[in-house]
């Protein structure tokens, strides 16, 4: 698995596919010295080759799939004399990230939502070969002139949807500090600076904790009016549709972090799909910034309104991350045991 997105970012593409066609059988007559008789042996045509579409680990995005739209299967080979079968055309398999769903044309149609590793799926079929005149002879037809042509292969338009697999994501508004939590507690590397919307792409990271590894993802910050397109997180919320839970990421600089809590929770309930019911860990960052009394009067202020336990963090100082890492492997733990009744979802813990 790739730890920190390197190359552009690409979710979603429209591609063309075509399965190859058949090939024909051929018309063909055997004609051999001291042979009088010589009957029909046309050989059948190949079949033409399947388009599979498979997810691959270390890749976590589509970009190849905008420079190149069209992909096609190689066409079976013709039929020949001496009953010789034409070759089959080779198959084509396009390779795309784990979570990547196949959509219709219209996007209205999941045709196939690939979750695992080497999953693959057939998403056009090649053309059946056509017979040749060998086929055709009978007692009343002992020398058949005619031969079939092979069968067009399948052909589709899709769209490529990726969606981020991950244990955790973490949410919040610009600066609340997520690419240095994630640097902090996983082996990624993304950017990090001091100004807004430093992600600009979602970053997975691998996080190690008593020997288990969990997988979090960060999506681009989120600003008021995020679910109706404005900002940079809003096309990315789809990506922590897949996480079974969330960190609330607040930094403390925030003028009011319960105004900062209800600007992201209200985006994540407007997006819709199920997000806001998903668990949440409320995470207050950057307490390196602050003393202690002041801290603590904006988590009285905070705890009044949202009456829900609070995990303080510095994640520039590693603060509060080895008390964070443990309550997200414990929702983890919960999770699994919820999901593997209900033969669900199954988190990533090795």
């Amino acid at each position: 698995m790739m730890y920190g997105i390197a190359m552009k970012f690409l979710d979603e593409a429209k591609i063309y596919i075509k399965a190859g066609n058949g090939g024909g059988g051929a018309v063909s007559f055997r004609r051999e010295k001291y042979i009088e008789f010589g009957g029909p042996d046309g050989g059948d045509g190949g079949n033409g080759g399947n388009v599979y579409i498979k997810a691959v680990e270390g890749l976590n995005t589509l970009i190849d799939y905008r420079y190149k739209q069209h992909y096609k299967a190689e066409r079976g080979k013709d039929g020949a004399g001496k009953n010789k079968t034409g070759h089959g055309g080779k198959d084509t398999t396009l390779l795309v990230p784990q979570g990547t769903q196949i959509y219709d044309e219209s996007k209205e149609e999941l045709i196939s939502d690939l979750l695992e590793i080497d999953q693959i799926f057939m998403i056009a079929n090649g053309g059946s070969g056509g017979f040749g005149n060998s086929r055709f002879k009978s007692s009343t037809n002992r020398a058949p002139r005619n031969a079939n042509k092979g069968t067009p292969g399948e052909e589709i338009t899709i769209w490529l949807q990726m969606k981020l697999i991950a244990d955790c994501g973490i949410v919040g508004l610009p600066n609340a500090g997520k690419s240095t939590l994630l640097s902090k507690i996983s082996q990624a590397n993304p950017k990090v600076s001091d100004y807004p919307f430093t992600t600009l792409n979602p970053v997975l990271g691998v996080v190690n904790h008593l020997d288990n590894t969990f997988v979090v993802a960060d999506i681009p910050g989120l600003i008021e009016g995020a679910h109706t397109g404005t900002g940079l997180g809003h096309k990315f919320l789809s990506h922590i549709e897949r996480c079974p839970m969330l960190i609330h990421l607040i930094s403390l600089e925030e003028k009011s972090i319960l105004n900062s809590y209800k600007i992201i929770r209200k985006e994540i309930k407007k997006y819709g799909n199920e997000l806001s019911k998903k668990p949440e860990i409320i995470v207050l960052n950057k307490s390196d910034l602050f003393d202690e009394a002041d801290i603590q009067e904006k988590i009285k202020d905070f705890n009044d309104s949202v009456k829900s336990k609070i995990i303080v963090t510095s994640a520039e100082e590693y603060i509060g991350v080895e008390e964070l890492k443990e309550k997200v492997y414990q929702l983890i733990i919960g999770q699994n045991k919820k999901n593997s009744k209900q033969e669900k979802w199954q988190p990533q813990i090795k």
